[in-house]
């Protein structure tokens, strides 16, 4: 009596899930390498998948092919030259550059294409033009971007097979995905539908997990279980259109001085889901062209 009402105290909703939704092979690391190493393309004219990435400046896209290269090599490199562009917000990639994937001496059946980051505005970043024509493999080998201008007189009159585009991967960065300007998704989206008009597969690679989510921070088995992961590849199926089945979470190498298993499982099994679906378009295009 005369004792104040108890208020009911909100019960705050677990941060991760009671079981993975997404099953991740941690203690196969050996075996997804030696499955993408051994990889045999469908047509015996193409020599290597070519994947282009794109994504706005600072998402990861040059850091992820030196964390691509770095699995292989079994150290940290640094192929694709990267910059702390988050800090300038201007890209540090400027020319339209492959990069190839090293096993010892010798080069694996997969290339990526890197290209300027996407900025808003249309005097900045990559020219999306620019972008749809690397989609279909007409943009020419050390094409300097200029933001103001498409690239004209940088493209070929027509392509082969060699240089068409067999998989597009946007990357995004968790921690960001949420701020990003509508004109940058809007370019993304012009980009999306030059590609699927091509029948070009698209997949995410969402970076910078473990800034967006302690537990993942603490130990990156965590990410399936995470909620907030979840909810930001959900985030970034909404915004570019690509569903959640061909969005892989990842950490690239940073601040690292040496390879982990983890951060290379989870790099190993994006890319083996990427190449394998680029190879089904080489399929396509040889079973297309066999009939004609």
């Amino acid at each position: 009596m005369g004792g104040s009402e108890s208020t009911p105290q909100t019960k705050t909703p677990p941060a991760e899930f009671d079981k993975s939704w997404r099953e991740t092979p941690w203690d196969k690391k050996e075996l997804l390498e030696k499955e993408l190493k051994e990889l045999k393309l469908s047509d015996s004219k193409v020599k290597y998948i070519r994947i282009l990435l794109a994504g706005e400046v600072g998402a990861g896209k040059s850091s992820f092919i030196n964390s691509v290269n770095s699995v292989f090599q079994r150290r940290i490199t640094t192929e694709a030259l990267v910059d702390n562009a988050g800090a300038s917000g201007i890209s540090f990639t400027r020319t339209y550059s492959t990069y190839y994937i090293r096993n010892g001496q010798s080069v694996l059946p997969f290339v990526f294409n890197d290209i300027m980051g996407l900025e808003s505005g249309e005097s900045r970043g990559a020219h999306q033009e620019d972008i749809a024509k690397a989609v279909e493999g007409l943009l020419k080998e050390g094409h300097n971007f200029n933001p103001t201008a498409s690239a004209k007189n940088d493209c070929k009159s027509e392509t082969n097979l060699e240089d068409l585009t067999n998989c597009l991967v946007y990357v995004i960065a968790a921690d960001k995905v949420s701020m990003m300007d509508d004109d940058v998704f809007r370019k993304m989206r012009y980009i999306r539908q030059k590609a699927s008009s091509l029948g070009i597969p698209q997949a995410v690679i969402m970076t910078r997990v473990d800034e967006v989510c302690p537990l993942v921070k603490e130990n990156l088995r965590h990410i399936y279980h995470s909620k907030k992961i979840k909810d930001k590849m959900q985030e970034c199926s909404n915004s570019v259109g690509v569903p959640v089945s061909h969005i892989f979470p990842v950490k690239n190498y940073h601040e690292e001085i040496d390879t982990k298993n983890d951060m290379d499982v989870l790099i190993l099994r994006a890319l083996k889901h990427i190449v394998l679906t680029a190879d089904d378009l080489v399929y396509r295009r040889k079973s297309g062209s066999e009939k004609c």
